[in-house]
């Protein structure tokens, strides 16, 4: 996990010497940050909207295109850009502080869950239910529960039912 965000925060870096935006974690790497690497995934998604500036940073650092992900031999790290950016303006983000000036920005918790939770009631992924319930368990007391439950009203995403009957479980 270290290794990732160190590799995001580097290219957070170079983009924003390019007077790019930083990328955003998202996806299973996000989900590895915040449920401690209970859940561990070896890439690493990225939103980011300039795919060109990307690309010219990934490869002017080593990387190699591979079909629709990005690959470091070297380094062992894999990277792929699905998402051009997070729903909504208003969609919070967690900033990580690396050392040596680097820093890396990941989804916001509240999207994340969001997400996770409409795999586990579209695509019946048990362990996106399962991470869910671990996510909503440890932060209880620091989700914007507002803020997830504007957003799981959304007719995209549908989820508000499945939030209130967690919120029951966690015991709020």
């Amino acid at each position: 996990m270290k290794k990732q965000l160190l590799v995001v925060g580097l290219l957070a870096r170079l983009l924003k010497r390019m007077s790019k935006q930083a990328p955003i974690i998202i996806g299973g790497c996000a989900l590895s940050y915040y449920s401690r690497e209970v859940y561990f995934t070896s890439d690493i998604d990225l939103a980011y909207a300039d795919r060109e500036a990307l690309d010219t940073v990934l490869k002017g650092i080593g990387f190699e295109k591979e079909g629709r992900y990005w690959v470091h031999e070297g380094l062992k790290v894999v990277i792929e850009a699905p998402a051009s950016v997070l729903p909504g303006q208003d969609s919070p983000l967690e900033v990580v502080e690396l050392g040596e000036g680097l820093q890396c920005s990941i989804i916001g918790i509240e999207d994340l869950v969001i997400d996770r939770l409409n795999a586990f009631k579209h695509w019946k992924s048990e362990i996106d239910g399962e991470m869910v319930e671990l996510l909503l368990r440890r932060y209880r007391n620091d989700l914007d529960w507002s803020y997830l439950e504007k957003k799981a009203i959304l007719p995209e995403n549908d989820t508000l039912s499945e939030i209130l009957e967690l919120k029951k479980k966690v015991g709020l």
